[in-house]
């Protein structure tokens, strides 16, 4: 934030203020053109696992539908890949293990069907934990490409299907995926096949879009720009807290 505004200042250029959640939204148009509105986005990452209504991304007209009650899916990923021994950020290790393996263990789909659009992700991971813990008690292998698979699975399924609910429940033809986990294979494989079912369009930056950059930034940024909103004072503050 300093650096930006030492450059806006020095250079004599205007200021945006961006929401780095909102900028993971808009990095898909870099990809597949303007986002129509309204569309729905899935928002997920290590700290955030989101449903957001967008009728239009750069005036900031945001309304969540639904979020995380505690544990984000990226965060779910990175305890459960601790468990397994594999290395931080777990998404990518655990994709990688679950291609070969057999999603065939009966991991619970937290709020899978509460009529809500919200997700809970804590309860899984312990039960992941649970699960492994007593195989190790029994003396017995733990199977880390099966786990690996059923964990994501219960993941992935929630998500997908809760996205699918929500764009149903607003008739809303377009769903984008957007952070970090959107980069998962499973994640974005039963996304595309769920929507294609559903007649809805979906939309996935590639994954090196996905993950935190500047492009998402600059995307969002340009946006604002075109829109004519009005640039940022240079006393504005970083906000941790800042809703979408």
């Amino acid at each position: 934030m300093a650096a930006a505004k030492a450059y806006a200042f020095a250079l004599g250029v205007p200021l945006y203020g961006v929401h780095h959640l909102a900028a993971h939204v808009a990095v898909d148009t870099l990809e597949h053109g303007p986002l129509p509105g309204p569309s729905i986005a899935l928002l997920v990452s290590g700290g955030h696992s989101s449903l957001l209504l967008i009728p239009d991304l750069a005036s900031g007209e945001v309304s969540s539908l639904g979020a995380t009650v505690d544990d984000a899916a990226g965060e779910a990923y990175d305890k459960v890949a601790r468990l397994l021994g594999m290395p931080f950020p777990g998404g990518p290790p655990i994709d990688r293990a679950a291609r070969d393996g057999n999603p065939t263990i009966a991991f619970p789909r937290a709020k899978a069907t509460d009529g809500t659009f919200d997700f809970s992700f804590s309860g899984l991971k312990t039960a992941v934990a649970r699960w492994v813990e007593a195989r190790r008690r029994a003396g017995e292998p733990v199977p880390i490409a099966d786990v690996a698979a059923s964990f994501q699975e219960a993941v992935v399924d929630v998500l997908t299907a809760k996205s699918v609910a929500a764009c149903r429940a607003r008739g809303v033809d377009t769903l984008v995926i957007g952070g970090g986990v959107a980069a998962n294979s499973r994640l974005r494989a039963l996304a595309a096949a769920r929507c294609e079912a559903a007649g809805i369009t979906l939309r996935v930056p590639r994954p090196g879009l996905c993950t935190d950059n500047g492009a998402m930034v600059a995307a969002l940024g340009s946006l604002q720009v075109e829109a004519g909103v009005p640039p940022s004072p240079l006393d504005i503050p970083a906000s941790s807290t800042l809703p979408l």
